[in-house]
């Protein structure tokens, strides 16, 4: 345990709980190492019947990963930012094939690797005060985390909207389009807590009882533009497409083209072919070994340490991206030696 993670047994329940409320609670190499060893102790331990993850005080979730500390370390310690992916996605894989159900309340700001850490999930509840984005094409990179799976199987063309834009989803949004199960007020998540560590066999019930009717989700309204400005897989007629709309007096699609435009060209061409990859992989350790393969490669790109420089330490939001690399290189597999892993079935080899 770490005082940037607080796990414990609760009634039933093992209970994640992250707590770095200065940085929106995003994950650093200690709290995703932490977070596996709880889940590994409690994957055969039958006291433990389900995993509830939350936060503590603050406004964040889970705002992500350390992605600044990340970048720093690039500059001279490749490996440092290696370990912190290859780490994360094991933790990823691991929650994506636990045995237990797992709840993630989702109350406050939802990013990245926040998106890893609660899709996984069997049920995921927003709030009042969920703010769901996969923002990364604006550090240079891509929405990781098994970003392509989850995003991928969403309707129409909502992946290449959401992953390109990287728009920002409310708690009503998120249950609208599935990617939460439940919307609950955030007064009634003490409750929810106590109940389903009490009698975890009921928690479908318990969400349900405590749920409400969310407001109104302003993105079902826009889902047919947003399909026919997306509808390519090549980011210039994507682009060409929002200009189109632009030209007729459509400032949402007006707004869409800038924002898009203000990210890395080569993270969003590398994000539009991991959408048409990634529903083909038969098994999410085959999403995870190919995103570690493109994450390796996009961390080494320029683009990366610029994006997190103009966005997070400098926050002139005025990044100098490089021209556009080619694309396919990123999606090639990774010698054998330096390809991802997850962990092995025996727990007590798990961080040999």
């Amino acid at each position: 345990m770490t005082d940037e993670l607080r796990s414990f047994v609760d009634g039933q329940a093992g209970r994640l709980s992250l707590n770095r409320p200065k940085a929106l609670h995003a994950l650093n190499l200690t709290m995703v190492q932490a977070m596996a060893h709880a889940l590994l102790a409690w994957r055969n331990d039958p006291a433990v019947r389900i995993v509830m993850i939350d936060h503590a005080e603050g406004r964040g979730f889970c705002a992500g990963g350390d992605v600044v500390g990340i970048a720093n370390n690039v500059a001279g310690h490749e490996e440092a930012a290696r370990a912190f992916f290859f780490h994360e996605y094991r933790l990823n894989h691991l929650m994506y094939t636990y045995p237990k159900p797992g709840v993630a309340f989702m109350d406050g700001v939802t990013m990245g690797g926040g998106v890893g850490i609660s899709c996984p999930c069997r049920y995921r509840v927003a709030t009042e005060n969920t703010l769901f984005a996969m923002p990364e094409t604006a550090i240079g990179i891509f929405p990781d985390v098994g970003g392509g799976r989850y995003l991928s199987r969403l309707r129409g063309r909502l992946a290449q909207f959401l992953a390109l834009t990287g728009a920002r989803l409310s708690g009503a949004e998120c249950k609208a389009l599935r990617l939460a199960t439940h919307y609950l007020p955030s007064a009634s998540l003490k409750e929810a807590k106590h109940r389903i560590a009490a009698d975890p066999y009921r928690v479908e019930a318990i969400l349900d009882e405590l749920a409400i009717d969310p407001p109104e989700a302003p993105i079902m309204g826009r889902l047919a533009l947003i399909d026919k400005c997306f509808a390519s897989n090549s980011l210039n007629e994507i682009l060409a497409a929002l200009d189109a709309g632009a030209t007729v007096g459509d400032t949402w699609c007006a707004k869409e083209a800038k924002t898009i435009r203000a990210k890395s060209p080569t993270a969003c061409s590398v994000t539009l072919k991991l959408l048409v990859e990634s529903p083909m992989n038969l098994h999410f350790i085959d999403e995870m070994k190919m995103e570690y393969g493109i994450m390796v490669r996009l961390i080494r790109h320029p683009d990366f340490r610029e994006g997190v420089r103009a966005l997070l330490i400098d926050k002139d939001n005025a990044p100098r991206w490089s021209a556009p690399a080619e694309v396919d290189s990123f999606f090639e597999p990774l010698p054998r030696d330096e390809a991802w892993s997850p962990f092995p079935a025996n727990n007590s080899e798990a961080f040999q």
